[in-house]
This record gives structure tokens, sequence and C-alpha cells, in this order.
């Protein structure tokens, strides 16, 4: 399956040196009612994508916020899926996940193959992802679902390795991750060694909660920068945090 608009920008956005910022939502942590206001809030900012998923979805309403933001923003929506389940026709496109990381067989092609009717059904530009989660100084909730360890944040060098393997495997981004409530964030070295040694995108993520942390991952080479649980505690840092990546 191709790529297609999406991950154009992307690549586009790595080969002119700059960064994106993308506002990640749970849709187990947020009001249907309140979409609006957060389409409204980005749509100010100038957000470039929101991502939307999460580890559980017990709600159901993964549709429906979609749907909701889609009918008051043009910024794409992109899918961050937990599970098989989390495939919505209504976004842009679909981050296909596999956690590179860990030593779990079925988030490395087993839950790809459940999905994968699905997702062929859906019409979605699949972007595949290389996910790799660091160490953030606590067990997150995808390191506990997923029964997998997290790379210590101290070792650049095996994240570098990771990253290299996910892309000689065709991987089109590198997703580095310290999971939803982090105490740490990735380190400006290990993102700078990994940035350096990638010809794809690179995501980052996971207890990012300032302006200065987001500029300080632009300049050591992150594509995107994803926040989620600061904006959840406080939405109208997203103007703040987005500008930084300019």
């Amino acid at each position: 399956m191709s790529t297609g608009k999406i991950y154009a920008g992307l690549r586009a956005l790595k080969a002119q040196n700059r960064s994106g910022f993308a506002v990640l939502c749970d849709p187990d942590k947020i009001a249907v009612e309140d979409v609006p206001y957060l389409a409204k809030l980005c749509n100010n900012a100038g957000v470039d994508y929101l991502l939307v998923g999460g580890s559980l979805l017990m709600d159901h309403q993964m549709e429906i916020c979609i749907s909701m933001f889609k009918a008051e923003s043009d910024i794409p929506v992109i899918i961050f899926p937990g599970s098989p389940s989390q495939v919505c026709a209504s976004a842009d496109a679909l981050l296909y996940l596999s956690l590179i990381s860990g030593r779990n067989a079925d988030l490395l092609i087993g839950q790809h193959v459940i999905s994968a009717p699905l997702v062929k059904a859906s019409g979605l530009e699949v972007i595949s992802t290389g996910y790799i989660l660091i160490d953030g100084g606590t067990q997150t909730t995808v390191s506990y679902m997923s029964h997998s360890m997290p790379i210590p944040a101290d070792k650049p060098e095996i994240a570098v390795c990771t990253a290299w393997a996910g892309e000689l495997l065709g991987n089109h981004i590198i997703y580095m991750d310290a999971g939803s409530g982090a105490r740490n964030p990735i380190s400006v070295d290990m993102i700078t060694k990994v940035s350096a040694n990638l010809e794809i995108p690179l995501f980052i993520g996971g207890g990012i909660s300032t302006p200065q942390k987001v500029s300080d991952n632009c300049r050591a080479g992150a594509g995107i920068i994803v926040v989620g649980n600061a904006i959840e505690r406080d939405p109208l840092l997203i103007k703040d945090l987005a500008q930084a990546t300019r």
C-alpha cells in the first residue's frame, strides 16, 4: 500500500529541517462535547496534526470524536491505535505501529495480521511506524499493556540501532515515546543521536509539557513533537507549545 499526502508532508518537513506539532487526543479522556473547543484551539494555534487513539478506549467514542473534530477543522487526523479495533475510516491516515523496541511477537506482527483486512478496506493512508518505547522514569500504560520493557533512557546507542533496524525493515517513520504520563521526557542527547542517523521522519512523545522542551527537541532533530497529557491538564498550552516548533 503506497503512502499519500500526509506522509509527503512529513517528508517535506524533514527535507526542510523543520518540525511540526501534533496534539494527541485520547477519546477516553475527553468529553465529546469538548471536541469542538479542542478543534478551535488547534486551529488558532496552527497545529499540524491531530493524533487520536489510546491504550484502552473504554467508551468506544473514537469515531464520534474524529467526526466532530473534522466538522470544525481541516487539520489532518491520524489514528494512533492501541488495538486492531481502533480503525476509523473517517480519519485521514493511520500509524501502523510495530513495537520494534519490544520482544512481544503479538505487537510486532500478530495484531497486524488480525487488523490487516480492516485496514485494507478502510481506504486510510497507512504509515508504517517503528514504535520505540523509552524509559520515562515510571511504568506507563503502554509498557504495562504491551508486556515489554522500554529502552533505558541512558542507552542512546540501543535506540539508534533499533531505529536503524526499523528503517532498514521499511518503516516510513520512527516514533520514540516515553509514554503517557512519563515522569521524564526523552533526552535531547538520545533524540540528537537517533535523528542524525535516520533518513526518515522522527516522532517524539511522552513527558513534554513546556515550550522550552518542545524547542529543545526541535533543535535536536525531532520531526514531529506529540503532546497529550499536558494538554489534557491545560488545553490553553496548545498555542505556546505549537509556536515553539516554529
